[in-house]
């Protein structure tokens, strides 16, 4: 019988907390779901995208990532291995002014995640159109491994996630 990975516990247990703000709730909607396998590495990749139902101006993902190593030593119960996943937050919408708004927007996100996890934004344009507008895509990457043990920290994580599209939308 299959014996489901770190990886895929801790997907189901997202995916299904953000089906039900969708579903039950009604707080947001789902926009994109995305399950690869990258058989040329083979890792493991999960995106959800949603957008909140009151602000469809950020949309935002969630990424888990789980390498071959960290595959391996699950299936294979290496000793002393940890096994576990990655977790990374993108957060995608347009600004006007860089110079002021991604300030502001990095305060925000650090009065919500702390200090610890620093926001990156990277700015994109199409060249040949108008520069009054760019398209910012904030990412928060976790430092270390989630793994089982933060399985109870999942609903609170998600919270969040949700309060920092919330708070950017108010920008």
């Amino acid at each position: 019988m299959f014996h489901p990975t770190v990886f895929d516990n801790i997907k189901i247990a997202i995916e299904n907390q953000i089906y039900d703000y969708d579903n039950l709730d009604g707080l947001l909607i789902v926009t994109d779901r995305s399950d690869l396998l990258d058989l040329a590495i083979m890792s493991r990749e999960f995106m959800l995208s949603f957008q909140l139902i009151g602000n469809r101006n950020i949309t935002s993902e969630i990424v888990l990532r789980s390498s071959v190593k960290e595959l391996s030593d699950e299936i294979l119960e290496t000793p002393g291995s940890d096994p576990g996943c990655h977790l990374l937050l993108r957060f995608y919408m347009q600004i006007s002014d860089a110079s002021k708004e991604c300030p502001v927007i990095a305060s925000a996100l650090n009065t919500i995640w702390g200090p610890d996890l620093q926001p990156v934004q990277s700015l994109s344009f199409i060249y040949g159109q108008e520069e009054d507008s760019y398209h910012n895509c904030i990412e928060l990457q976790f430092k270390r491994q989630i793994t089982e043990e933060q399985m109870e920290d999942i609903p609170e994580l998600l919270k969040h996630v949700l309060q920092s599209a919330e708070s950017l939308g108010n920008l």
